[in-house]
């Protein structure tokens, strides 16, 4: 089926959580109906899957080719009386290779349900934390506070590490030539490294950017709630989108960087090349008298003065080196070499 691939060797396809007491606990073998699902994880659902959560819910699930159409009216919805909110979330961003998959969260009254096809480390980090009870899970609008929190604090781990990163990047890139020319420059490293860490910030924006629109409408769903929602929650999505649009601010500071080094980088090449280029002109030029004054006496005319000269030789070799040292001294002055 499309949109069905990368299921194998998965552990769970549901994956229903209730609360005991403060903490999180995960139900197995509970399905969608479960009397106490408060959360509902789909991981790469099949269709029996999808139709069992919805039967349950009364709701009607995002394809996955929905979950990733562009729109804002398809990422953020509302049908009855649950909300749908699509966000773009980043998995294995330590690696060279990040995952950027669309994560939709499907609140209801009671319950939370989220839908992806790619594992995002929040998640883990979410239910270990919910867990052990540090994270308060009454209902399904706390569950999803309590997720985004985490993920916005992931996202901003990563860039801080990106960062880090792009420190390290920068001071290579600006090492002492003395440095450079025993390490060697290795430009083609650099600017791998630099388009990696390139695209893991504009990733990490474009997830911010999709966590911000959110946020502001799941707020707008608390503050049609006829201000029934606690306060605790409205201020905890506040801070959030205050960190959102922190770290989204950071982000834009990093992407300058990291165009910066770029094109510092891609100067620096430029000015190797141009240096590599002068020495062989400047060579050429001090070899062009000698080649000149041995291309003349390179010449066999029956009639030339200099061959009975008993130090002709002598004579053409020290004017061959005047004429090659000369040149040479003059660039040196100049500072050409």
């Amino acid at each position: 089926l499309p949109g069905r691939a990368g299921q194998k060797g998965r552990a769970a396809m549901i994956r229903v959580h209730g609360v005991e007491g403060a903490r999180l606990v995960a139900l197995p073998g509970a399905g969608a109906a479960a009397p106490g699902a408060l959360w509902i994880d789909l991981m790469a659902p099949t269709e029996a899957e999808e139709a069992e959560v919805e039967a349950a819910l009364a709701i009607d699930l995002p394809t996955r080719k929905e979950m990733r159409e562009i729109e804002q009216t398809s990422r953020l919805y509302s049908e009855g009386e649950a909300q749908f909110m699509t966000a773009m979330i980043p998995a294995q961003a330590e690696s060279d290779a990040p995952i950027m998959e669309p994560v939709t969260f499907v609140l209801t009254r009671a319950r939370l349900v989220t839908i992806r096809y790619h594992e995002p480390r929040a998640f883990e980090l979410f239910i270990q934390r919910a867990a052990k009870g540090h994270t308060a899970c009454t209902d399904g609008e706390e569950v999803m506070l309590g997720l985004l929190e985490v993920m916005v604090d992931r996202l901003g781990d990563v860039l801080e590490k990106a960062g880090q990163d792009i420190e390290q990047i920068s001071r290579r890139v600006f090492a002492r030539d003395k440095q450079r020319s025993r390490r060697g420059p290795r430009w083609q490293v650099l600017l791998e490294e630099i388009g990696r860490k390139g695209g893991l910030v504009s990733t990490i924006r474009d997830s911010l950017g999709t966590l911000d629109r959110l946020t502001v409408f799941l707020g707008q769903r608390l503050r049609g709630e006829g201000g029934a929602a606690p306060e605790d929650r409205r201020a905890r999505l506040h801070d959030l989108g205050s960190d959102i649009r922190s770290l989204a601010d950071h982000a834009g500071f990093v992407g300058q960087k990291v165009n910066f080094l770029l094109d510092a980088t891609l100067g620096l090449i430029g000015i190797e090349q141009n240096t590599v280029m002068q020495i062989f002109s400047v060579v050429s030029v001090v070899f062009l008298p000698p080649t000149l004054v041995a291309s003349v006496y390179g010449m066999n005319f029956a009639v030339m003065p200099e061959l009975s000269w008993p130090w002709g030789y002598p004579a053409a070799l020290g004017l061959i080196l005047i004429s090659a040292l000369l040149p040479y001294l003059y660039f040196r002055r100049k500072g050409w070499l």
